[in-house]
């Protein structure tokens, strides 16, 4: 059973977005709303995946592509990697929304409003990604990353994304009760159990995801 998957390009890119000489007809009436929906739900069906989803950002990170990074949950870059948000200057408009979940005001508008391209150094400086390495490096660092999340709990991780993602959408108020919500299920599970014993008798714990 699978407990956690990695989003990388192949080849020298991670995603360059959307090709432009194959766009929809704005003249043809749905084309546009089909288009937009695949886009919205490819990025949905990331976030709302229950296994954690590691970006392993490879190369350049353009417009769409920006937006499938925005959708996972960590993120790892290379050093050549280059991410910026380009509508602007090709006659397109999208990209605030996921703009808005990695980028204070301030870059996250001149992104936006410019086309500017940020290099996966200064991302790392900000604090946005978790590593910038050598692309070499860039799959075996994710793979450790990988392999310590796949260690744990899969239900508990389970509970774990759905917690995260749910409370991004709520009040502090609200947040912390569904969590405490969350963690009452939680316990009430094999695993969870099996984490305390594990813990007080000095050991690995087994997880069989009940």
């Amino acid at each position: 059973m699978s407990r956690v998957a990695i989003l990388t390009g192949a080849g020298k890119v991670f995603c360059s977005g959307a090709d432009l000489k194959d766009r929809p007809d704005p003249t043809k009436i749905g084309a546009f709303h089909s288009h937009n929906r695949i886009t919205r739900e490819t990025g949905n069906c990331i976030r709302e995946c229950s296994k954690p989803v590691i970006a392993a950002i490879n190369g350049v990170a353009l417009g769409a592509g920006v937006g499938l990074m925005a959708s996972c949950d960590i993120f790892y870059a290379c050093e050549e990697a280059v991410f910026g948000m380009p509508e602007i200057n090709v006659g397109l408009a999208g990209g605030a929304a996921m703009l808005n979940t990695l980028f204070g005001r301030s870059l996250m508008r001149r992104m936006f409003f410019t086309g500017y391209r940020v290099p996966a150094a200064e991302l790392y400086r900000l604090g946005i990604i978790e590593a910038c390495t050598t692309k070499e490096n860039l799959i075996p660092e994710v793979m450790k990353l990988a392999r310590e999340i796949a260690s744990k709990s899969p239900i508990a991780m389970e509970y774990a994304k759905n917690a995260a993602n749910m409370v991004e959408l709520m009040p502090p108020r609200d947040a912390y009760r569904f969590e405490q919500n969350i963690t009452m299920a939680l316990s009430k599970t094999e695993d969870a159990k099996e984490a305390r014993m594990a813990f007080l008798e000095k050991r690995t714990p087994v997880f069989k995801g009940r």
